[in-house]
């Protein structure tokens, strides 16, 4: 056992446990949500910790021994952090203990990950842990250096890693669309507006709409990213760089700039970017765009695929698992359900954010943990709905051609496309007269012998670009 002390007094710590007396403080204040810490922040804080002791050394403020001991604890902790993006290894949340959720604008994620580079920098160095004499959390670790910049910084460095898969997750689902518009090709269904029966239209031109609004989602996130790349790295409590060397405020983005390869810059006013987290609604307002346009098309596939033998049934989805513990053989749309309420969280996360970022008050936002968490569960989120989409769903459906012919031709869309051959009213009486026949309006066509069966063709394929057979 060590004891650890702090203004509140001393506390006894297992010297299994590598984070300290703040860290401890927090875990007693804050009730544990069951959530952990997104491990892209926690690499992002890393990466902000070692350009700091890198900078921090060739300015001359951090003497080689703690320099290279600190820096080689970061090293060591960004590999366990990479372990657990890639969902190999997750020990480094028994090191990073604090909950996402928390008071004090993200001290408590601060001290957090100084105190365990700390420690772990101690034991490189041979020493006991809680030698903080040795190597500080604050006075070492977190050397010119404040919460307030650190920790929006970090978001910013995150969001740009997880922006980027989330942007690529959509050019893969729209690369898919693609392919369906492509096999979709000649496919003549009936079109719909309002529900209701409309013109006809191809089923590879509805799945190109598709593709096309997905493809405005990726770009807008691919352009997005420009809004993240200004931090305030510098600027400690509040953005006047009060215990910040001048030459540190200089160098610092630059050391961290080398260190993330991301093309981020030092904001031009640090104070401004120290306050205020605009762009975060900015930013995560374009995933919610992207968001809904997924919402659209997985109610539109569901729609479209509904029955099958009772419904639309014009396109085929993959049948992935049994549908019912009451009605044998039902399948359900399982994949288009999950997507539409991943993406419906996105939604609510971006109400929540937009409210959080509003609630910040003079000098600092205190609500950034809930805002970090929640902006980086929705990108990683929805990253992982879009690829399961775009591979269990999208790639998998077939199209029932037969059923869209019948569809259609059981509808009075054919009438639309020949208003300028008879006319809006003489075509007006022909659909009432196969309505209450009860025949649909080529039969009626072809029982009054009012158009030859090739000139039909020949129109619908003037129109359309398809015949029907």
């Amino acid at each position: 056992m060590r004891t650890e002390k702090d203004i509140f007094g001393s506390i006894n710590l297992s010297d299994e446990i590598l984070y300290g007396i703040h860290t401890y403080r927090a875990l007693q204040n804050f009730p544990q949500s069951g959530e952990k810490i997104n491990p892209y922040l926690i690499k992002a804080y890393l990466q902000v910790k070692l350009a700091a002791a890198e900078t921090n050394f060739k300015i001359g403020i951090l003497d080689s021994e703690r320099h290279k001991f600190i820096c080689e604890a970061i090293e060591k902790l960004i590999l366990e952090t990479d372990l657990a993006i890639e969902g190999k290894s997750f020990t480094i949340y028994e090191k990073i203990v604090v909950d996402p959720y928390q008071g004090g604008a993200g001290t408590s994620l601060n001290m957090n990950i100084n105190e365990v580079i700390a420690n772990n920098a101690l034991l490189i160095a041979g020493k006991k842990l809680g030698e903080y004499e040795v190597i500080h959390p604050i006075d070492d670790v977190n050397l010119s250096q404040s919460t307030n910049d650190t920790f929006p910084t970090a978001l910013k460095i995150a969001s740009i890693v997880s922006l980027r898969e989330l942007t690529n997750s959509f050019a893969v689902l729209q690369s898919e669309l693609q392919n369906k518009e492509k096999e979709f090709d000649g496919i003549i269904k009936l079109a719909r507006t309002q529900f209701q029966d409309a013109v006809p239209i191809i089923l590879g031109q509805e799945f190109g709409a598709y593709a096309q609004a997905i493809a405005r989602d990726r770009w807008r996130l691919y352009n997005g990213e420009e809004r993240l790349r200004s931090v305030n790295l510098g600027g400690t409590a509040v953005g006047n760089s009060i215990n910040a060397h001048r030459d540190y405020v200089l160098k610092i983005n630059s050391e961290l700039k080398k260190i993330t390869g991301l093309p981020i810059s030092k904001a031009e006013d640090l104070i401004d970017a120290t306050q205020n987290l605009d762009v975060f609604v900015e930013v995560h307002g374009l995933i919610k765009a992207g968001a809904t346009s997924v919402i659209k098309i997985c109610n539109d596939l569901r729609f479209l695929s509904s029955g099958p033998h009772g419904g639309i049934g014009e396109i085929i989805l993959p049948e992935l698992q049994a549908g019912s513990s009451i009605m044998p053989g039902k399948v359900n749309p399982v994949i288009l359900e999950h997507s539409i309420q991943i993406a419906e969280v996105v939604k609510g996360n971006d109400v929540i954010i937009s409210n959080l970022v509003s609630a910040g008050s003079l000098e600092l936002n205190a609500f950034l943990p809930a805002i970090a968490h929640l902006f980086l569960k929705s990108t990683t989120a929805l990253r992982d709905a879009l690829n399961n989409l775009a591979e269990k769903c999208i790639k998998g459906i077939k199209a029932n051609p037969e059923r869209c012919k019948e569809n259609l031709m059981k509808s009075s869309a054919i009438a639309a496309v020949l208003i300028n051959e008879f006319g809006y009213e003489k075509i007006s009486e022909l659909v009432k007269e196969a309505y209450t026949k009860q025949i649909n309006f080529v039969s009626l066509l072809r029982q009054k012998n009012l158009i030859e069966e090739k000139n039909l063709n020949k129109i619908i394929n003037r129109e359309i670009g398809v015949e029907i057979e």
